[in-house]
């Protein structure tokens, strides 16, 4: 029975199918990036259901199944040395969100399993069936015998560690029963699934959700609280183990779908699987990597160096140096790939019609993974060498970390093919050196931001006068009281007239630069008539406000009291950007998924640009419809509102944390009206409409799969599109006639016809300078035997004209070499064409037009008859036919 039949089987079986009455929603599998903070990807069938367990949100139906895809890089390094571990497997599911118990949980099992194959069932034999249950769960124990008739002695009670489930946190948890398939004695001894789980295969997990656990660490360090008042079901069988059971095989990588990769990975290197263990190890690593790959790209994950795109990474450069080991050295991953998608596209049809896209982004990192993988395992087989002829074992830690940060080699790369020579990694050392580097580089940005001053001296600052205050929610302006001075990074008594400062107060309302927000400016004016300008704030410790600026007046002095008073129509201008980036990213993730999360931002007054991942450039269509969703909300002016919460509860909203930022146990929660939500802590506006307008100016690519919008809000954009509307106009009364719809059609009718008149130029120009060709060949000189003809034509002759002119003069001898140069766009254009004759005594047309080349600050080569090139120096054309010359005669 092939995978696509048993999973379809299951959804029918659970859908209407079943002979209990119990029918199920049958829920698609959701995307294998998680929607859980703390989760990189779905490592488990009930990880979509997980809130309605929780109780966190009320479930829309009391019974569903699914078949979900997971992703689980625990055991990674495991994976392909057994036959057991697998990084993407499916799990087959069926829940009851307080419906049926346990009763119906074991009849629907016993059945979908027993029912013959004939008859929609997985036809299993009833006596090779064993189960298990929790071991005081006699309830279980007793379906099991009384209603379905297993036999007591095929019936096994097991401890916490085996039958008992839970979360890992308070909340939900149950016991479980087990259900074994007895392989035969082949398989190992006799005596059910506590004797033996290599022959008593489990093939199906009933959880029972009937009590609730309190906080604990392990698999069974936690008290039971007592039992739930709606009892659920949780239930996971494995696609890929029951498709092994089902087509006679002996483990995972041999079932139709990891197989047919396998068996790609098989032709394409010339190994046979089964021909050696080691060669065996890295084609069932190739199959599953190539698989997950695919399923993980088909999600929308990018390869990165964090998070679930370093995971993809990871696998696709495991793939990739595995097929290296087997002997293929050519670019492999879009044949895997593409056996990827015939094996598993007949369950996620979406692989085929996206499989443009999977290959585009598996092409794109092999690529540029090949060059790394080459210079790299040179380097580290030198080391290797060296270590082993110094009988050493172990690679230092510096070896490691120059393989990773000059050659950007991957550290688990490094890991692995020590291992496979016999060697250890010193890896304190290279954590060691990475954590230095990663503190160089913060304390590098700290000192661009404090100016190089000793963060010592503001930690001395919090110590004595403690942290900040910062009101600048709630607060445009406040009293304040000054703390501290810095001039040149020094704490100052005071400062006078045009002095660059920095100074600390007790309180203020000026934000400072963070969350990709840029600093309040304004004014700080002290009782006794100093004023102070400020146009940076930072923050190089945290909680001390360091605001940055020029004394303008007066003598600032610390202690003195004042007020501190932001730059309102600033503060407006960059709250309106800060919100039009959060309306932005949520309308690109509506558009392109999940996977367009902001990578990075910048709010300015009246201008923001937004980073996010993407494979290629973003369609112009998209960013239109982008645009028009923004703005339609604008209209809505919905309520903008920030909130402080705990984590979960920000979760249960919905509030979108950006990966890779800190945050505490209490988070300030961003809403646009119910449409976006995130975790934020810079300043907004009150209400969308006050954006005014926001307006699209570019998408461009910043990096390999990262893209970066940029954007006007406001008066900015409103003054962008009355330029633009005055450049329109402009254009009409050029254009006599045309309408401003009209514009583009009219534009291009011009340029059309430009080039048409400039290819009617160029025709005449050649034209002219073929009809020259008799009095050019009475330029022609007899050099070692051979007649040379070198000249600089007349501007505009194209390179296909040159040629027909060099070969119409080479014709008129028999034994001759011509060189010609004509300047295009003031870039010079050479050519060089030699006869049978003239090759014949040694002459290569490609040879000399390098020369040529040369000269004119270019390249160019072709065949030893004819050759082209040119260069970006129009002035040494002259001197490029003299050197042709002058290499003919020597």
């Amino acid at each position: 029975m092939e995978s696509a039949e048993i999973r379809s089987r299951w959804l029918r079986f659970f859908e209407s199918d079943n002979r209990q009455g119990l029918t199920h929603t049958v829920v698609p599998s959701a995307s294998l990036i998680a929607d859980d903070p703390n989760l990189l990807l779905v490592n488990a069938g009930m990880v979509p259901f997980k809130p309605y367990f929780l109780g966190e949100i009320t479930p829309p139906y009391k019974r569903a199944t699914s078949v979900q895809k997971c992703v689980r890089t625990l055991d990674i390094d495991e994976v392909g040395k057994t036959t057991r571990h697998a990084s993407f497997f499916q799990m087959c599911g069926n829940f009851s969100f307080g419906d049926y118990f346990k009763e119906g949980a074991i009849a629907l099992a016993w059945e979908l399993l027993t029912r013959p194959i004939n008859d929609g069932g997985y036809g299993f034999p009833e006596d090779r069936l064993w189960v298990t249950v929790y071991l005081d769960d006699d309830e279980a124990a007793d379906i099991w015998h009384t209603k379905m008739g297993v036999p007591k002695e095929r019936i096994q009670r097991r401890d916490m560690e085996d039958n008992f489930w839970s979360m890992g946190v308070p909340g939900p948890c149950g016991p479980c029963s087990e259900i074994y398939y007895d392989r035969g004695p082949a398989y190992g001894a006799e005596g059910g699934p506590i004797a033996d789980e290599n022959r008593y295969m489990e093939v199906w997990n009933l959880v029972f959700m009937q009590n609730e656990r309190g906080v604990g660490s392990g698999k069974n360090d936690y008290p039971i609280l007592g039992e739930l008042p709606a009892k659920s079901i949780d239930t996971g069988l494995g696609l890929e183990r029951m498709a092994a059971l089902l087509q006679g095989v002996e483990n995972i990588y041999e079932i139709d779908t990891t197989m047919q990769i396998l068996t790609k990975a098989s032709e394409l290197t010339g190994v046979k699987y089964g021909s050696s263990e080691k060669s065996d190890v890295s084609l069932r690593i190739i199959a599953d990597h190539a698989r997950t790959s695919a399923m993980l790209i088909g999600d929308g994950v990018t390869p990165g160096n964090e998070g679930r795109g370093y995971v993809l990474r990871r696998m696709m450069r495991r793939t990739i140096r595995n097929m290296r080991l087997l002997g293929s050295m050519d670019p492999i991953m879009s044949e895997l790939t593409v056996a990827a998608i015939g094996a598993m596209g007949p369950q996620y049809p979406e692989l085929v019609s996206d499989s443009k896209r999977i290959l585009s982004v598996s092409v794109s990192e092999e690529e540029s993974f090949l060059q790394t993988l080459k210079s790299g395992t040179q380097i580290f087989d030198v080391a290797s060498a060296a270590l082993k002829k110094s009988k050493s074992a172990v690679l230092p830690g510096e070896d490691a970390f120059k393989l990773h940060d000059t050659y950007g080699f991957p550290f688990d790369l490094t890991l692995e093919m020590a291992r496979e020579e016999g060697l250890e990694v010193d890896e304190d050392g290279f954590r060691r050196l990475m954590k230095e580097q990663k503190d160089r580089a913060k304390a590098d940005s700290k000192a661009k931001k404090s100016g190089h001053t000793d963060l010592s001296v503001y930690r001395q600052v919090a110590d004595k006068n403690g942290k900040s205050e910062f009101i600048g929610y709630s607060h445009l302006t406040s009293e304040a009281k000054v703390t501290a001075v810095l001039v040149d990074g020094n704490l100052v008594g005071s400062a006078g007239a045009e002095e660059e400062v920095e100074i600390v107060l007790d309180r203020t309302p000026f934000y400072a630069e963070g969350g990709g927000q840029l600093a309040d400016g304004g004014t700080i004016t002290l009782a006794n008539g100093a004023v102070v300008e400020i146009d940076d704030v930072q923050t190089p410790v945290p909680g001390v406000f360091v605001h940055r600026g020029r004394v303008l007046s007066g003598s600032l002095e610390s202690g003195s009291q004042g007020q501190a008073a932001i730059d309102v129509e600033r503060r407006d201008a960059i709250s309106r950007a800060h919100t039009a980036t959060h309306m932005v990213h949520k309308a690109f993730r509506e558009l392109l998924g999940e996977t367009a999360t902001q990578a990075g931002s910048e709010n300015s007054p009246g201008r923001f640009r937004f980073d996010f991942p993407a494979t290629g450039a973003v369609p112009a269509s998209v960013l239109n419809d982008v645009e028009s969703r923004v703005n339609t909300l604008l209209l809505d002016n919905l309520e903008v509102s920030a909130e402080v919460m705990s984590q979960d509860a920000a979760k249960k909203l919905g509030a979108m944390a950006l990966f890779g930022e800190k945050y505490g146990d209490q988070v300030r929660v961003v809403s646009v009206g119910d449409w976006a939500r995130e975790l934020c802590g810079g300043t907004h506006v009150t209400r969308s409409g006050q954006l005014g307008v926001v307006k699209l100016l570019s998408e461009s690519s910043i990096g390999a799969g990262v893209r970066r919008v940029e954007a006007l809000v406001g008066v900015d954009a409103y003054r962008f599109l009355a330029r633009e509307h005055i450049l329109l106009n402009s254009l009409t009364d050029i254009i006599k006639g045309a309408r401003v719809e009209e514009l583009p059609e009219r534009i291009n009718g011009l340029i059309n016809s430009m080039k048409e008149i400039e290819k009617e130029l160029s025709v005449l120009r050649s034209a002219q300078a073929l009809s020259q060709v008799g009095e050019i060949a009475k330029g022609a000189k007899v050099v070692n035997g051979t007649t040379v003809i070198t000249a600089l034509l007349g501007d505009g002759i194209s390179g296909d004209d040159l040629r027909k002119i060099a070969l119409e003069l080479r014709s008129k001898a028999a034994n001759s070499v011509v060189a010609l140069i004509s300047v295009n766009d003031s870039k010079p254009v050479l050519v060089v064409a030699a006869s049978d004759a003239a090759r014949a005594g040694g002459v290569k047309a490609g040879a000399l037009v390098k020369i040529g080349s040369t000269v004119l600050g270019g390249g160019g080569g072709g065949k030893d008859d004819f050759a082209q090139g040119g260069g970006t120096d129009a002035a040494k054309s002259v001197d490029a036919l003299a050197a042709i010359s002058h290499a003919l005669v020597g």
